[in-house]
């Protein structure tokens, strides 16, 4: 580990980091990756309980369509997007207590511009079965997002967003169908007393009742043009979709193998990876550049995603800069190591690589021998992994 610091160090001071920013960046490029449980690993990983019952939403999206199913069934979508609305007494007593909408003045319901339009996919990924909402109107992506992860608040959302994954959501509809399934088992103790020591049971059991999905947008990636790309617009929307999705679904890769998904340029660096070959099948550290807001490189784009993940609290401005020249480093021997090793690796054993490239840090992706550095770790891993 000292080592590691010691390299991360000499890398930061070559791109011109002075002692205060050398702090900066070793905090904030820490890789905080759990390994603890890579033995044996089998991809896709097995479904977490809360898809069995996404499933069944997707069986009745099919007869009534996809909103219709979730707004019955999410509480959230039961109330507008509206200033304060958050701090009203109903809707905390609905979103935390499981408190019945029924009569509440508040709960007029979330509106969107084309709701017919919301599909419903369970997505098979190297993470496991996840759920996807796939919206396809950009007032509705941003409403969705606000009412599922910003409390129903009007909070702005990034033009260069448009995709969210949605961790820890506690579903009422889960624990009103655990409590169901408890009052058949325990018939003649299901008072109101009894259900509420069971309630205090269930809520250390996560699992249960928390869920993970992705609410996406089909729109271009990185809010980036297709003539920026020089390709036809029909051709980038396709793309950007795949894109996008496998971004989001290797957010839940880390966070399933590794116990971490951050708001963090080396998590994107892997998503963006992931995404990329999964749509064309190797990657194009130009695309990822211009994504960022870094195709002129050294000039930065206003705008462009890159600042999206400048931390908390952020980065100073010439820490900013750095991290900018650490990024298309990273980005430029990601692409030698996948033009050189593709063929020796397969695209088959993409998890291998995301696993590989879980062990750095961007210092060190960032460093000449981060080709060899990849492909050593991933001879080590070897014996341990399997597709």
């Amino acid at each position: 580990m000292i080592d590691q610091q010691l390299f991360r160090t000499d890398v930061l001071t070559y791109f011109g980091a002075t002692a205060a920013q050398l702090e900066e960046l070793l905090v904030y490029n820490q890789n905080i990756f759990e390994r603890n449980s890579l033995d044996c690993v089998q991809f896709p990983l097995n479904p977490e309980p809360h898809v069995a019952t996404w499933e069944e939403y997707a069986v009745a999206a099919e007869v009534v369509g996809a909103f219709e199913v979730l707004k019955q069934r999410l509480v959230q979508l039961k109330f507008p997007i509206q200033e304060g609305i958050s701090q009203t007494e109903t809707y905390r007593s609905a979103t935390r207590k499981g408190v019945s909408v029924d009569g509440m003045a508040e709960a007029t319901g979330l509106v969107l511009q084309q709701p017919q339009q919301l599909e419903l996919r369970l997505h098979k990924s190297l993470a496991g079965t996840i759920p996807v909402l796939l919206v396809k109107n950009r007032e509705d992506f941003v409403s969705l997002v606000q009412a599922l992860t910003k409390r129903n608040e009007p909070h702005p959302i990034p033009a260069s967003m448009g995709a969210c994954i949605v961790r820890g959501f506690n579903n009422w509809d889960r624990i009103r169908q655990y409590r169901r399934q408890w009052e058949t088992q325990n018939p003649g103790n299901c008072s109101e007393t009894s259900w509420s020591e069971e309630f205090q049971r269930l809520i250390p059991q996560k699992q249960l009742y928390q869920d993970t999905f992705i609410i996406l947008s089909d729109g271009f990636y990185s809010n980036i043009g297709a003539s920026n790309l020089g390709l036809e617009e029909s051709q980038w929307q396709r793309l950007s979709l795949t894109i996008r999705l496998e971004h989001e679904c290797t957010h839940y890769f880390t966070h399933r193998l590794f116990g971490s998904m951050r708001n963090n340029i080396f998590d994107e660096l892997i998503a963006d990876y992931r995404g990329i070959v999964a749509a064309i099948g190797y990657y194009r550290a130009d695309w990822f550049l211009h994504f960022l807001g870094l195709e002129s490189f050294p000039n930065y784009r206003e705008g462009g995603r890159l600042q999206n993940y400048r931390g908390q609290p952020p980065l100073s401005d010439r820490a900013f800069q750095i991290l900018q020249a650490l990024v298309k480093a990273s980005a430029e021997n990601l692409q030698r190591f996948h033009t050189e090793y593709a063929t020796e690796v397969g695209l088959n054993n993409q998890a291998q690589i995301l696993v590989a490239l879980s062990y750095l840090t961007l210092e060190e992706l960032a460093a000449s021998e981060a080709t060899l550095r990849i492909q050593k770790i991933l001879n080590n891993q070897s014996t341990t992994l399997s597709i």
